[in-house]
């Protein structure tokens, strides 16, 4: 397959609050391809906006601080860049669906205003131009009577609607990557549907890439290629989603879909939770992240970060189970 369009290595974020330092992101590598979707799914706090944010630069510093690894997007090292020069990287070739579409649009602009302001400043269109491109957008994301809703204000429009909007925004300049943070969040599931496939059709006609962050597998079955699976601040597990679903090689991604109700199981087959909280990352373990919730941990995870093995040339997992010693263990 081509090159990656995004490559970030060995990327470390860390929060200075008041209580010391919160290590967020603690080493991520992660490739996306182009035309290719990837999902990051993991518990809250496992550190996926926050990567995804960064792509961006948009973790405030202070308190945020890039600590370590780089971030290269088509060949650039956005960490790099100036402010400026991200200023025109995001919306032009980097588009991001942020998780609320009630909170990320202005509600005293209207949708059409809001959406112009990318083409104005990007593609350098005059007002008419953008507002007649703005309205194109806004059928093209399957909202009705575009013409006359680009000149109504956020309020007047229904989540779903909403979430259209901010996706007509993100999709504005055509840019070759679109994160999507969470984009059907608060939606019901008939509205969460519409917008998956809406995204998927526009992938098709455009060959962008997404980058998709969500809590639903699913969503993840239905809409991605690989799956990148993040616990307390690093990946844990990547893979094709065929292999992540059906051979999953950590035993945290077994969890997860332990927890999901499935139609091919018995009715009173009851859902196994994953017991216990995520670390505290302002003071992260010695070793494994999961080790004190996995019922397969052995001595070794106590105190020794495991490296990543390969389980195929489309998978990895980072569990001292796939180490050809792990037979000598003993349970922790």
């Amino acid at each position: 397959m081509n090159d990656p369009i995004l490559r970030i290595s060995d990327l470390h974020i860390s929060f200075h609050v008041r209580g010391g330092e919160v290590q967020a992101v603690r080493g991520v590598n992660l490739d996306v391809k182009r035309g290719e979707s990837v999902a990051i799914v993991g518990e809250s706090g496992s550190g996926k906006s926050v990567t995804a944010q960064s792509i961006l630069r948009l973790i405030p510093t202070p308190p945020g601080e890039y600590k370590q690894g780089t971030i290269e997007f088509m060949g650039q090292d956005l960490l790099a860049k100036s402010e400026k020069e991200m200023e025109a990287i995001r919306g032009h070739e980097i588009g991001m669906i942020f998780q609320d579409p009630m909170t990320s649009l202005n509600p005293t602009l209207t949708v059409g205003r809001q959406i112009s302001e990318v083409l104005i400043k990007h593609q350098k269109l005059t007002k008419s131009q953008a507002t007649a491109r703005a309205a194109e957008l806004l059928t093209l994301v399957g909202i009705p009577n575009a013409a006359d809703r680009v000149r109504q204000y956020p309020h007047q429009f229904s989540g779903g609607m909403r979430q259209r909007v901010m996706i007509a925004i993100a999709l504005a300049c055509n840019p070759a990557l679109l994160i999507a943070d969470e984009p059907t969040t608060a939606l019901d599931v008939t509205i969460q549907a519409q917008i998956m496939k809406l995204m998927k059709e526009l992938q098709e006609k455009t060959g962008t890439s997404i980058i998709l962050i969500t809590h639903d597998l699913g969503i993840v079955a239905e809409m991605c290629d690989r799956v990148v699976v993040m616990y307390a601040g690093k990946v844990v597990e990547t893979g094709t989603k065929q292999e992540i679903f059906r051979n999953p090689q950590h035993p945290y991604t077994r969890g997860l879909l332990r927890s999901l109700p499935r139609l091919d199981h018995k009715k009173d087959e009851p859902l196994v939770p994953i017991f216990g909280t995520p670390p505290d990352m302002s003071a992260p373990p010695k070793g494994c992240a999961f080790c004190a919730r996995c019922d397969e941990a052995m001595r070794i995870c106590v105190d020794n970060d495991p490296v990543n093995y390969t389980i195929s040339e489309t998978q990895t997992a980072r569990c001292w189970l796939h180490d050809p010693a792990s037979k000598e263990g003993a349970s922790a």
